[in-house]
């Protein structure tokens, strides 16, 4: 019998590290992000989150089955649903219910995704927070992708409990991919990273005790400005700027935080 590998398979070898050349772009993917669709404020950020590129390093494919934790506002949403729409499956892991800030969040993805409806296709909808870690069925998943959470689940607890939940949902040979804002080499880890900073090798650790193997990053999110020492955490640069116009310039001039990217495998055996 022929086999016939998935596109998201065939990108596995494409997909690259530090020291190989980046693998060529979709031009669908690259469609998704050039769509006038997209919200203005999303599309302003691009330069800082690099999308195509950090999506092609994870080794995203048209047919991959996707799971995205903790949309946020939707600036993911909006690339990988129109993306996924005609041959992927694309799921949402939304915050449990029950924490105003993170209510508030999700209503407001829900607003931004409505108008889209039909452009989006079937997005489906697990939840991912205390006590909820079964984030799609059991070896179901291509990739699983988390952008800025790592902290948010470090600080309530769960943080291992969560990257045991991506392990169960990711078929064997799936890949995680991790994007977080990275700590200080030079300083302790907050175990609950209060600043909203994560060390990179702790990241790591934190994901190989969850069965991982570790593939390789991408410095394609990273930003030498940021000093990570700021009076609010990480939210004082953009885009929270939680200092409000107190230095504003100088913050906005740093840009968004120093990110690492990450990717890991769930192993075959």
């Amino acid at each position: 019998m022929r086999i016939v590998l998935p596109t998201f398979v065939m990108a596995f070898a494409a997909a690259f590290s530090i020291s190989a050349a980046p693998a060529p772009v979709d031009p669908a993917l690259a469609t998704a992000i050039s769509s006038s669709q997209r919200t203005a404020t999303f599309v302003a950020r691009d330069a800082a989150r690099h999308p195509a590129e950090e999506l092609t390093f994870f080794g995203l494919g048209p047919d991959a089955n996707v799971v995205e934790l903790w949309p946020g506002g939707g600036y993911w949403t909006e690339i990988l649903a129109p993306y996924l729409a005609a041959r992927g499956h694309y799921t949402v892991a939304l915050p449990v219910p029950g924490n105003a800030e993170e209510d508030t969040t999700v209503a407001h993805w829900r607003v931004r995704i409505a108008p889209q409806a039909a452009r989006f296709g079937t997005i489906h909808e697990t939840a991912l927070g205390a006590g909820h870690f079964d984030i799609a069925p059991p070896g179901s998943a291509d990739l699983v992708l988390t952008f800025r959470n790592l902290h948010n689940w470090m600080e309530a607890g769960y943080a291992s409990e969560a990257l045991a939940g991506c392990f169960r949902a990711l078929k064997a040979g799936g890949i995680l991919g991790v994007e977080a804002h990275r700590g200080r080499n030079d300083k302790p880890q907050d175990p609950l990273a209060k600043s909203g900073y994560v060390r990179e090798d702790y990241a790591i650790n934190l994901v190989k005790q969850a069965g991982f193997e570790f593939v390789g990053s991408s410095e394609v999110d990273a930003n030498p400005k940021d000093t990570k020492d700021w009076p609010d955490g990480v939210w004082t640069l953009p885009p929270t700027l939680t200092r409000g116009d107190k230095d504003r310039a100088k913050y906005v001039a740093i840009g968004e935080a120093d990110n690492f990217v990450l990717k890991f495998r769930k192993p075959k055996r």
